[in-house]
């Protein structure tokens, strides 16, 4: 496990800001009853925001045309929806919700070629509720996966997500397992599939980020 590169600012603020307001209680609190468990308290949430940001290390289950879930979390959607952004066509949709305790980076899905990207700033509703997906900051990419089949996925930026970061560019290969982003905090995965798909997992479902089949193409 690591921490993902573009994070490193946002874990070392997080250490300083801890540093200094342990030494501020140090100074102003006297009573050990209180300094010990509120130090506790800001070294545990210290700890949490370095966790949150870690990229772990997975055995990717995906290729040219098994795809894998882009990141881990609870299977929230799945129906069949009209897709107007890019493929312009009915797709099948599959969302992933990520809790403030999931790994938030981001992996392909799939072996292929980016035909598509493109960022979209917006609002911050909840990332689960069904408007999050068009109204709130987005980062599309499509891929057309070895297959021959293309594919699409969105990184939604949730209530308290402010940032999302995506390697994506049109023309670059992607390798099914390998890192391609992260989104911070509260966030969703909408990917997109042709109807013709044949999809492997349920709502309520659990996945993880490179070893879970969503769907084979």
């Amino acid at each position: 496990m690591r921490i993902d590169h573009n994070s490193y600012g946002t874990v070392a603020g997080a250490w300083l800001a801890g540093g200094i307001a342990i030494i501020l209680l140090r100074l102003l609190v006297r009573n050990p009853w209180v300094f010990w468990p509120v130090m506790a308290v800001i070294l545990i949430l210290i700890l949490w925001q370095t966790f949150f940001f870690r990229v772990p290390v997975r055995e990717p289950a995906g290729s040219g045309s098994v795809v894998t879930a882009v990141a881990d979390g609870r299977i929230v959607i799945k129906e069949k929806v009209f897709e107007s952004e890019y493929l312009g066509k009915e797709c099948i949709q599959v969302s992933i919700y990520m809790d403030f305790f999931d790994v938030h980076a981001n992996f392909w899905p799939v072996d292929g070629t980016v035909t598509y990207y493109k960022y979209h700033p917006g609002r911050y509703f909840l990332a689960f509720k069904p408007k999050a997906s068009e109204e709130n900051e987005h980062a599309s990419t499509a891929i057309l996966a070895d297959a021959g089949k293309e594919i699409m996925f969105k990184q939604l930026a949730g209530t308290f997500a402010r940032r999302i970061v995506c390697y994506s560019k049109p023309g670059l290969r992607t390798a099914a397992g390998e890192q391609c982003g992260i989104i911070k905090f509260g966030s969703r995965i909408d990917m997109f599939f042709p109807p013709e798909t044949d999809i492997k997992v349920e709502i309520g479902d659990k996945v993880r980020a490179c070893e879970s089949v969503i769907a084979l193409l």
